[in-house]
């Protein structure tokens, strides 16, 4: 277990991989509860629910742009597969889906810029157990979209280590995208606890793995290193990293390594949906390169952005 830091940062504001530009537009918001649209202060669900109970559900977050959603097949792919392996059924096919998204969206008038929570749970509850047999009256469905755009910051984030590890699959399979997050929400107070912005969270073996919300990639010497992805959540975004640089002869590897390997880094950078690729300035106060994106990133977010611009083409 890697111990929290002796010697905690100065005291610095605290930035997230999902900071974004404040918009006044999103105060008003309509929001699909249950194929409904509704006002944002209208918007709720039961106290019974087994999402709010239990944790037991799983959501897909999505950027909107030129009125499509990117890389709509891949989430829906991560959504129905993890649904499936807990036996909730969404009680839609992905059109059902697609159609949800596209009434929340015009309800909205939102086509481009924009960031959607799409949450599933397995229904409310007919008394406050766990038993999942007890929610009998079909799932719940919320869509939230809100106006976004992510903060251009001159400076990477920083990063701690910490002692709140991603489990084993047989506890809880870090794949799944569920509403049950505590153990990233006890990783985040950790680091924030450690002067950092976020927590870099390692594997059951010690070897570096994610963060509480991102995906994690290292650069040396030219060679792009993300975590094998057993213990992690196999992020769209990530992926679509590995195969640009697969793509674009960059040497790219997924496998175990350490804190060793991260400290010496000549960049680092996370992947999310949201943040894209984000740049890493320092772990456990160790500097990483020049504390912003570095050329490897550069490139890396160019090929992205091209990415995104050709799977939403109109």
């Amino acid at each position: 277990m890697i111990a929290m830091n002796a010697k905690t940062a100065p005291a610095a504001e605290t930035t997230t991989t999902h900071d974004a530009e404040d918009d006044i537009r999103n105060r008003d918001i309509r929001i699909y509860v249950n194929g409904e649209i509704v006002p944002r202060d209208e918007a709720k669900v039961s106290v019974y629910d087994s999402g709010f109970m239990l944790g037991d559900g799983m959501w897909e977050g999505m950027r909107l742009y030129n009125g499509k959603w990117a890389f709509f097949d891949d989430h829906m792919d991560r959504l129905f597969d993890s649904c499936k392996a807990v036996s909730l059924d969404i009680g839609i096919d992905r059109a059902g889906i697609a159609a949800a998204l596209a009434k929340t969206a015009a309800a909205n008038k939102m086509t481009h810029d924009v960031h959607c929570r799409l949450m599933v749970t397995r229904g409310v509850k007919v008394k406050p157990f766990q038993h999942p047999s007890l929610s009998r009256s079909g799932p719940t469905i919320v869509i939230i979209m809100e106006h976004s755009r992510a903060v251009q910051r001159e400076h990477g984030i920083r990063l701690a280590s910490v002692p709140q590890v991603r489990g084993l699959p047989h506890s809880q399979d870090a794949k799944f995208n569920s509403h049950s997050k505590l153990n990233c929400v006890i990783a985040c107070l950790q680091a924030e606890q450690a002067g950092a912005d976020e927590a870099l969270m390692l594997d059951p073996h010690g070897f570096v793995n994610t963060t509480n919300a991102c995906n994690f990639f290292i650069v040396r010497k030219g060679e792009v290193w993300t975590s094998t992805g057993d213990y992690c959540m196999n992020g769209v975004t990530r992926q679509k990293v590995i195969d640009l640089c697969r793509a674009g002869d960059i040497p790219v590897f997924e496998k175990n390594f350490s804190l060793y390997d991260a400290y010496g880094a000549e960049e680092a950078f996370l992947t999310g949906t949201f943040g894209a690729q984000t740049p890493v300035a320092e772990i456990d106060g160790k500097p990483v390169g020049a504390g912003h994106a570095g050329p490897m990133i550069q490139r890396l977010r160019s090929l992205y952005e091209e990415l995104v611009r050709a799977d939403t083409a109109q």
